[in-house]
């Protein structure tokens, strides 16, 4: 059974650096790509990055790049999400997803910007 469970949100001060990270079992991780959204009150889920299933390439939202790195350990079957330079407009619940078994969901970890 798929499982993707993310952990490392908190609150955090804007201008603040966090890094989040998704476990995941059940499926064979260095095969398959990986993705992290976001979804801030009241708005829709959104695309925050994207890596390659060797890690070798990836992709960002434009209101993230630069500040946001994402990476992964297929060794240990987890993928992150180093956040650097946080604003109030990052708060959101952040989500790992993989498109193995019909595509995966994380529960999510919430991530609150603010003073």
């Amino acid at each position: 059974q798929v499982q993707l469970v993310e952990s490392g949100g908190g609150l955090v001060q804007p201008g603040g650096s966090l890094r989040l990270s998704c476990a995941a079992s059940g499926f064979t991780f260095s095969t398959y790509s990986m993705k992290w959204y976001r979804q801030a009150p009241g708005k829709e889920r959104e695309f925050v990055a994207y890596i390659t299933s060797g890690g070798s390439s990836t992709n960002y939202a434009a209101p993230v790049k630069g500040r946001f790195t994402i990476s992964r350990d297929n060794a240990k079957n987890t993928v992150s999400l180093q956040m650097n330079s946080l604003t109030p407009q990052d708060t959101a619940v952040y989500f790992c997803y993989t498109g193995a078994a019909g595509g995966y969901w994380g529960h999510g970890t919430q991530l609150p910007v603010s003073t």
